[in-house]
């Protein structure tokens, strides 16, 4: 039995990013930058046409006003492996609520890098890049990934088939295992991870993430630029630094 669920191993090579609900708009941001001049008066931008307003959007974001941009809320459901989550955890101005392999059976759905993903590092640490792998490196990952996965995954079903308890049989398990989980975060936090997570030459202050996790941070940021166009233009034009 084991041996026929490791062959219905999937192996992928891309992460899922879905938006799931949002009460997110540039109006959000002028009237909550407003209440300081104008009090309970700045209701009234509720409803004002964020165009009529960017400037004031602009200079927000260019001084470094931040408190404003907070007043918004995204959810998105994200499918990844696990080392992904790990590192999306560390930005603690984030909500997250992620499947347990405590109580339900794990899903074979693993991780292997995909043609385009560079394999090999040069340099030192906070100077290295990464290049392209050879054909022959290429091939060495995703054969020996592959295997270890089968084996990892034949493990665990072996135990949770003997009765053993999922939370004990999870322990074989790699963090290349896809895992799903709901993020919420407010624009501020969402700039803040973006300003670190995506690798942009015309960022004021560079950032090198793994590619994994830029493959979410992009997804991410393409949900977030159609539902506040004019804070997203605005990040970009001042450096994409988080206010």
């Amino acid at each position: 039995m084991a041996d026929e669920q490791a062959m219905e191993i999937e192996f992928r090579s891309d992460v899922v990013v879905e938006l799931i609900k949002s009460a997110a708009s540039d109006a959000d941001v002028l009237w909550a930058a407003r209440v300081s001049t104008k009090g309970e008066n700045s209701l009234a931008e509720v409803e004002a046409d964020p165009e009529r307003s960017k400037g004031l959007i602009n200079f927000l974001m260019r001084d470094r006003h931040g408190t404003p941009f907070e007043h918004s809320s995204m959810t998105f459901y994200v499918k990844a492996p696990i080392f992904v989550f790990r590192e999306q955890m560390r930005h603690r101005t984030f909500s997250f609520n992620e499947e347990s392999g405590r109580y339900r059976r794990l899903e074979p759905v693993f991780y292997v890098p995909g043609p385009d993903r560079k394999l090999v590092q040069e340099g030192k640490p906070g100077k290295y890049v990464f290049v392209d792998g050879t054909p022959e490196q290429h091939k060495t990952v995703t054969e020996v990934t592959k295997e270890s996965y089968r084996q990892a995954y034949r493990a665990y079903t072996e135990m949770l088939d003997a009765g053993v308890a999922r939370e004990v049989a999870r322990s074989v398990l790699p963090v290349g295992l896809y895992s799903s989980m709901y993020v919420t975060c407010n624009a501020r936090a969402l700039m803040n991870f973006l300003s670190l997570r995506v690798k942009r030459e015309d960022a004021t202050f560079p950032s090198f993430p793994q590619r994994e996790i830029e493959m979410v941070a992009e997804l991410m940021e393409e949900e977030w630029a159609k539902l506040m166009p004019l804070t997203h233009a605005a990040f970009e034009a001042n450096g994409r630094v988080c206010p």
